[in-house]
């Protein structure tokens, strides 16, 4: 028995698939799971979840350069917390029969308050990108991270490109300015770089990021979707 278990989504779809093996699981989607084991597990058809993170983060690319995609196969309500937040920002999710168009809504992105907290709350794993995307927001946004410490380690590289960011304890307050600009950046973790590509995409001028060994861990091929999406990327 696992007490005090995360609610993730993908831990109940993990649990999901185990099930279709022949495993016995129950209390999907609860702080408590109970597993019976002894089962011989055996082979079974499942299809994986689509990446919620990844969701978010190019629903916050495709809103900080005014573009439009279409993210196949994905929902608003796997984002939890998190898509209300993105809505008040002026990230529009719009549903279809393939999955959700992202776009930047009419009256552009404003800022907003962003809390993380464990699901179904804002993730902090969308902290970083959400930061990206307010730095250049219309107003003023409060950020505050209740889940990890030193998890504001991309400000400094954001604040290169020209955003106005001041943190105080476990908040930064971030007031939008009108535009970013090109620098040379580095890395310092997955959702940071993730962070500093959507920074690059709004920003005028060339960005130069170095690091992106951590993008990949977090990543599948986001490089190669986002230039087939028309950004101009080159890896080094």
């Amino acid at each position: 028995m696992i007490r005090n278990a995360a609610r993730e989504p993908e831990i109940a779809d993990l649990a999901r698939c185990l099930v279709a093996m022949g495993a016995t699981i129950t209390g999907l989607g609860s702080h408590t799971l109970t597993i019976t084991g002894g089962a011989c597990l055996m082979g079974a058809v499942h299809t994986v979840m689509p990446d919620r993170i990844e969701l978010g983060t190019l629903a916050c690319a495709a809103a900080a350069t005014d573009g439009e995609i279409l993210l196949q196969h994905a929902q608003p309500d796997l984002l939890g917390a998190a898509g209300p937040v993105l809505a008040a920002a002026g990230v529009e999710l719009c549903p279809t029969g393939h999955g959700v168009v992202a776009r930047r809504s009419a009256t552009g992105v404003t800022g907003t308050d962003v809390v993380t907290q464990p699901y179904p709350g804002f993730a902090t794993d969308l902290q970083a990108p959400m930061m990206a995307l307010l730095a250049a927001a219309r107003g003023a946004s409060a950020i505050t991270e209740t889940i990890f410490e030193q998890r504001f380690r991309h400000v400094d590289e954001l604040r290169k490109m020209g955003a106005d960011i001041t943190v105080r304890g476990r908040t930064a307050w971030v007031r939008g300015v009108p535009s970013l600009r090109g620098a040379a950046v580095s890395c310092t973790d997955v959702r940071a770089a993730a962070a500093l590509v959507i920074a690059a995409l709004g920003a005028s001028g060339e960005t130069v990021i170095d690091g992106l060994d951590h993008l990949d861990r977090g990543y599948d091929r986001i490089t190669e979707k986002l230039v087939a999406c028309g950004a101009v990327m080159t890896r080094a």
